[in-house]
């Protein structure tokens, strides 16, 4: 349980990589693909993204991607935060 004065953490990935097709994500070389890091909510993560989006602009085929790791962690907990 979190304390009142503390946030709970909702941990996110920041990665990308080289795309073969601009249609669907698909990873050129699994082996290069750029781990950025896990952040602890969603504003942290955007700023992450968007420092890596904008650095690779020049390469069409780099994309970059936040996922909820707290929703794969656990899928119940945007149902209780509704609440």
């Amino acid at each position: 349980m979190v304390d009142q004065g503390q946030r709970e953490q909702l941990l996110h990935l920041v990665f990308g990589g080289e795309l073969t097709n601009l249609d669907r994500v698909e990873f050129r070389d699994l082996d290069k693909l750029d781990i950025v890091g896990i952040y602890p909510n969603y504003a942290a993560a955007y700023a992450a993204w968007k420092a890596k989006a904008q650095q690779t602009v020049d390469n069409a085929h780099m994309r970059y991607f936040i996922v909820h790791l707290h929703r794969l962690l656990d899928p119940q907990m945007d149902q209780r935060a509704k609440r």
